[in-house]
């Protein structure tokens, strides 16, 4: 613009013969610095503006100057906020804005920097405002436009590279990322011994290709969203579209948008925002680590829940049985996956109930325990202080401590301290005569039974105390009454809709050849109909 306008006065002298040189070379300067002090008051104009104006409403601006002005003001001068600012051979100016850390250095230097340096520089400099034309001098695989600050920001944020040319109202935002993640490993929490061992990471886009392997279906979609107010953390929805049930899918869609909160950082977050009972002590929300879980899942109807940041995706709708249920049943022969889950369900009322059976009967019902052992129980609690309802209060409460702080500890450390700890506490509590010797036995089958269900791990500590009171204040009568209310409460628990412990109650006869059997895989034609009610088949 300042050659062009001084090419202009020059023509204008050219034909003033009178004008004497001096003169023109005065006016020549006047002219330069009207330009100075226009550019300058612009500037100061798209600054007062962008001050009156909100962020998601501000236009990109025309100058490099003015945009570097505005996100420097607008990312508080960040020290990780890099602004890289050249010249083109033609003498345009260019602003680089990336966020040091989120983006791969190499790929931003040879696909970007090198690549529109080298591109533009047999073009004339007019072609270089045309936003669409400079998309072709950028070599990354994706490119896109936008016209408004809010998105440069929001996509910067996300590890994107922001570019911006001296008279162009456009900026282009460049796919640069790269960061540093975690391999794909076997997760601790859900170790098989057959199966896949892959499992899922705390990032999103691996941990969606990871399902994407899984299921090769066109009809696998991935809905993008973002939640928390400042995080900004992105969410998927994954489904099968025309598997999944359009209910639930809704359902999940309406609960996901109405979370108005600062901070999503875990899908721990997500779930206490959409889960249906959220007082309930059991999950109407599973979760898994693996692929293969999760695909199959999906593929009885089920929607998944992807959260950046965290390997743990959800699913709903969630039932009952899946509890008790491993991806392990499904590649091993049907037999065993009948006797399997069987032991898991005898682990589980062990876990819960034993503790409660015991102090009852030992206090309200010793006619139902044999002669011999009751005369054995009877000398090994001749000389306890503690009654005993109180006595197994507190084995349990050593229990879990021991427990709690195995998990907490570094892993090498952890191990050594849980069982050394439970062979001290365990037999000097004993010899010091404050615990009986059968109660040590029975904490630590109920302790050894419940890892066997470690999905159920939260539930079983709640309603292992919950039956010990009932036990201890009524005896059979307390247990049997728990169980009765147990039962109910689980009845009436909803999962986005479903019913918690279907396919049992409600019955579907369809999928029960699932439920504590196991058939044949080829024998197991029909998906869950509380799930999907329109495409039953699986095959079809």
């Amino acid at each position: 613009m300042k050659e062009r306008k001084c090419l202009h006065i020059n023509k204008i002298s050219t034909v003033m013969p009178k004008a004497s040189h001096s003169t023109v070379k005065k006016k020549l300067y006047t002219f330069r610095q009207l330009i100075i002090e226009s550019e300058k008051v612009a500037d100061e104009i798209s600054q007062i503006v962008a001050k009156l104006r909100p962020v998601d409403a501000m236009a990109v601006f025309t100058t490099v100057t003015s945009n570097k002005s505005f996100l420097e003001k607008a990312f508080k001068k960040s020290g990780d906020v890099t602004f890289n600012e050249f010249t083109t051979f033609s003498g345009v100016k260019v602003l680089i804005v990336y966020i040091d850390g989120l983006v791969n250095k190499d790929l931003l230097g040879r696909d970007v920097i090198s690549s529109f340096i080298m591109k533009s520089k047999e073009q004339p400099a007019n072609t270089l405002l045309d936003s669409k034309f400079l998309k072709n001098l950028i070599s990354a695989a994706s490119v896109q436009e936008t016209k408004t600050m809010s998105a440069v920001i929001d996509d910067v944020l996300n590890g994107d590279t922001a570019m911006f040319v001296d008279g162009v109202d456009t900026a282009l935002l460049i796919d640069c990322k790269g960061w540093e993640k975690r391999a794909v490993i076997e997760p601790d929490t859900e170790t098989v011994i057959r199966g896949p061992r892959e499992g899922f990471i705390e990032n999103i886009r691996t941990n969606t290709s990871l399902l994407r392997r899984k299921i090769k279906n066109r009809n696998l979609v991935f809905e993008n969203m973002s939640l928390g107010q400042q995080t900004k953390t992105n969410v998927a929805i994954a489904y099968i579209d025309g598997i999944v049930n359009q209910a639930v899918l809704g359902e999940v869609r309406r609960r996901l948008n109405k979370i108005d909160t600062d901070s999503i950082l875990e899908t721990g977050y997500i779930e206490q925002f959409i889960e249906d009972s959220p007082f309930s002590v059991l999950a109407t929300v599973a979760n898994t680590q693996k692929p293969d879980i999760l695909a199959a899942k999906m593929l009885e109807g089920r929607v998944a829940i992807f959260c950046d940041g965290t390997p743990h995706v959800l699913t709903v709708p969630h039932l009952f049985i899946e509890e008790l249920q491993t991806s392990e049943d499904y590649y091993m022969r049907p037999f065993i996956a009948f006797a399997w889950r069987m032991l898991r369900i005898l682990a589980l009322l062990i876990s819960v109930l034993v503790p409660g059976l015991y102090v009852a009967l030992q206090t309200y019902h010793q006619e139902m325990i044999p002669t011999i052992l009751l005369l054995r129980m009877a000398g090994s609690i001749s000389d306890i202080p503690f009654p005993a309802g109180a006595e197994m209060l507190i084995m349990i409460v050593f229990y879990e401590l021991l427990r709690e702080s195995g998990i907490r500890l570094p892993r090498a450390v952890g191990s050594a301290i849980s069982i050394v700890g439970a062979l001290i506490v365990g037999e000097s509590a004993v010899n010091a005569g404050l615990v009986s010797g059968s109660v040590v036995i029975v904490i630590a089958i109920t302790g050894v039974a419940g890892f066997i269900v470690p999905a159920l791990s939260e539930a079983v500590i709640i309603y292992r105390f919950l039956f010990l009171i009932a036990g201890t204040a009524m005896g059979l009568y307390g247990i049997v009454c728990g169980i009765f209310i147990v039962v109910l409460h689980a009845v009436s628990l909803r999962s986005c809709g479903v019913p918690y412990t279907s396919p049992l109650a409600p019955s579907d006869q369809g999928v029960l050849n699932d439920f504590i059997l196991r058939f044949p895989l080829w024998a197991m034609k029909k998906r869950p109909e509380a799930i999907e009610k329109n495409n039953k088949e699986r095959r079809g």
